[in-house]
């Protein structure tokens, strides 16, 4: 296979597509299943039972797959998926689940993951995320689609961040990001609605009348939780076109165990 360079180490059994490219020094074992056209850099080492999908860019010095940081860890048979079309940077770490949890950790389409990003056992990323420099999640964390995370933000275990959100740089992630939302901090407080980033994915004015006035009902008028979520059900009623979007915020906050930021 003349994409793949004549120092990586790749083991035989590895399933690599013939469209793929592996650079020099990389390291394959072999449990690896690598997809069409995705590009691994110089020095990555790819371990364990991972599964990566087709036209990803995996930069120089990342490490995927190796087993998971889990004192629990008793060499099980677990998994690390990763999706297509993602570009991963330099010197991440993406470890395999545990048989606790789901026993996969899993990366899913077209996210910008940048240098040092670091993503434990069990953790779920969605799609078109964009993770900054030395972001780092522990384990369990679930990260919607569209989220952005700033540089040095670090999400403790079992949090999840919800869709569209935007989290500040340096911040500390204690408790649940609904999803719209703008926070950053220690402790971690709700800034407002990400009209940016709905804008820019083309929410129309209605569905952003209807996500500001959710953050108002939760965050503004007093009310409890449970006095919110009823308030943002009816929402539909005024705002029909945001339908879908109470629906998914209404769903974050049911299945929230931690807690929302607020």
């Amino acid at each position: 296979m003349s994409n793949i360079h004549a120092t990586a180490i790749v083991d035989p059994a590895a399933r690599i597509d013939p469209t793929a490219t592996i650079g020099p020094y990389a390291v394959i074992g072999p449990d690896v299943t690598i997809g069409a056209r995705t590009s691994v850099g110089p020095h990555c080492v790819i371990e364990g039972r991972t599964t990566i999908g087709e036209d990803n860019r995996i930069f120089q010095f990342a490490s995927l797959g190796a087993q998971p940081q889990d004192k629990k860890y008793a060499g099980e048979p677990t998994e690390l998926i990763i999706g297509n079309r993602n570009t991963i940077r330099e010197f991440c770490t993406f470890n395999t689940g545990t048989v606790q949890d789901r026993a996969v950790t899993r990366v899913g389409d077209d996210n910008w993951i940048m240098a040092y990003v670091h993503i434990a056992h069990d953790c779920y990323v969605g799609n078109q995320t964009t993770l900054a420099n030395n972001t780092t999640l522990a384990g369990h964390v679930d990260v919607g689609d569209w989220a952005t995370v700033g540089g040095l933000t670090g999400v403790l275990q079992r949090m999840r961040i919800g869709a569209h959100t935007m989290v500040g740089f340096a911040s500390h992630v204690g408790k649940d990001v609904p999803p719209f939302m703008v926070v950053d901090g220690n402790p971690l407080t709700v800034r407002g609605v990400n009209l940016v980033g709905l804008r820019r994915r083309n929410f129309s004015d209605e569905r952003i009348a209807a996500i500001r006035e959710m953050h108002k009902l939760i965050y503004r008028q007093g009310l409890t939780l449970e006095q919110a979520r009823v308030a943002i059900l009816a929402l539909p009623q005024q705002f029909p076109g945001a339908q879908d979007d109470v629906a998914l915020m209404d769903a974050f906050v049911a299945k929230s165990v931690a807690g929302i930021a607020r």
